[in-house]
């Protein structure tokens, strides 16, 4: 079966043709680093991993780039609020540099730990201030942009209202000032910031100089510009969370078609929809409550867990949370792990599995059903070839399916443990018993012996 994509542009599945095969670039919306990611971020990097792993399972050679906002990231989508980078500086007493590596590096290494191939680049957007700027000059070149008192903007009027409303067929004549954008001096109420002025030269911790005035760029310039200068004028694909459509890539797509003449910018849009509770609502930082990747390894719900539970939904389908459904999850993966262990290698393939599980991720990523064939051979007592088409499969899955376990003790049913030992010591047999209870629930147990206790799971 070829692979097919969905293509959030087309809105319908497309059979993918990249524009210089076998080479394909891809280019993902990255973190903005002033604070944690929480899983529902980290749910996008899945996506765009699977993705990556596919298209090389196809045959593909994949130029990755993820970029990392360290500027120009507002408190608001209409090109106000203050910068989150310089608000979390000022918030935790460093650098702005010391704010974004720090938050950097722990993003990194949720990365690592979900199995997630590295990008070709991380792009910071401090570091690509120069095609920054030349992207703007480009823009005003060619009469695209126009100057306020607070910057230089793009002015959509100068396009077909189509082009710009297609990626998210916006109803551009019934959107309110104050929905979507706040018009200030806005000529239109879909222009946006290319690059902001300082409003105190010397107050900011990170603005630099250019031809209109000393300030730092948009926040939408920097994807455009960094995307271009490693994959080109046009590239394949474009991912990103469904919550980048109606602003942040509709403006993308705005000023590097006019800024390269060049249409289509990108062929392929791919969006993944959100993290969400039980209710429906998103998992959100502004929001509050969000949930880490070490925070839920710590509730003994460890990394390959999540991943496991991310492929079991759909990209393009909400992905509700709640501790059942992730035990649920564990239960799975850790029943998956077990039994794959007692397999021998026959030094076979299974050519019929193989096709199914081909058939399956390559309609529009389906993991879900995907899994569903890795469990059907996993399950099938007369199949040959069981343990290298697993071994294929997870070439694509990237859930350690192979591995031996490591068995990483949450800090709490250590916590715990440690309480019943005294609690035994005081011959409280009642709570000592209590407290075995508790950590059963977390899945593991604890035996007693003549040299002491121990925790297994």
């Amino acid at each position: 079966m070829p692979l097919k994509i969905y293509n959030t542009l087309s809105r319908k599945k497309e059979n993918f043709s990249p524009i210089n095969p076998p080479n394909v670039g891809v280019y993902t919306c990255g973190p903005t680093v002033y604070w944690y990611q929480h899983i529902g971020n980290l749910k996008a990097y899945i996506f765009a991993d699977i993705l990556k792993r596919v298209l090389t399972y196809n045959g593909y050679k994949v130029k990755h780039v993820i970029n990392v906002t360290d500027v120009g990231h507002l408190t608001s989508d209409e090109d106000t609020g203050e910068d989150k980078i310089e608000k979390a500086a000022s918030r935790e007493g460093k650098t702005a540099e010391e704010i974004s590596k720090y938050y950097f590096n722990l993003f990194q290494k949720d990365f690592e730990k979900l199995n997630i191939i590295p990008p070709f680049v991380w792009s910071w957007a401090t570091k690509h201030i120069s095609e920054q700027i030349s992207l703007i000059k480009s823009l005003e070149k060619k009469g695209y942009t126009y100057k306020t008192a607070d910057g230089i903007y793009f002015d959509t009027s100068k396009i077909n209202p189509k082009d710009y409303a297609r990626l998210a067929k916006l109803d551009i004549k019934g959107l309110q000032a104050g929905k979507r954008i706040d018009l200030s001096e806005k000529k239109n109420k879909t222009d946006f910031a290319l690059w902001k002025f300082s409003e105190k030269p010397e107050m900011r911790q990170q603005e630099w100089d250019s031809p209109w005035g000393v300030g730092f760029p948009g926040w939408h310039i920097e994807c455009s510009a960094m995307s271009i200068k490693y994959l080109g004028e046009q590239f394949d694909i474009h991912t990103g969370g469904e919550e980048h459509i109606p602003v942040h890539h509709t403006n993308e797509i705005a000023q590097s078609e006019c800024a390269t003449g060049k249409k289509p910018w990108v062929k392929y849009w791919m969006h993944q929809r959100w993290l969400v509770d039980e209710t429906g609502n998103k998992m959100s930082k502004s929001k509050g409550g969000i949930l880490t990747l070490s925070e839920l390894c710590e509730k003994g719900y460890f990394p390959m867990v999540f991943r496991y539970f991310v492929l079991g939904t759909h990209y393009r389908k909400p992905l509700y949370f709640s501790y059942e459904k992730i035990e649920g999850a564990k239960n799975s993966y850790e029943r998956l792990k077990n039994i794959v262990s007692e397999i021998k290698d026959d030094k076979k393939t299974n050519k019929k599995y193989m096709e199914e599980f081909e058939n399956a991720i390559n309609d529009d990523l389906n993991t879900p059903e995907a899994l569903q064939v890795l469990w059907k051979i996993v399950r099938d007592e007369k199949a040959t070839g069981k343990l290298r088409t697993i071994k294929k499969m997870d070439e694509v899955f990237g859930l350690k399916i192979l591995e031996k376990i490591k068995i990483e003790i949450p800090k709490e049913v250590k916590k715990l443990a440690q309480e019943r030992e005294n609690f035994r010591k005081e011959k409280n047999w009642k709570k000592s018993d209590e407290l075995r209870e508790k950590i059963k629930k977390f899945g593991f147990e604890i035996l007693d012996g003549k040299e002491g206790w121990e925790i297994k799971k």
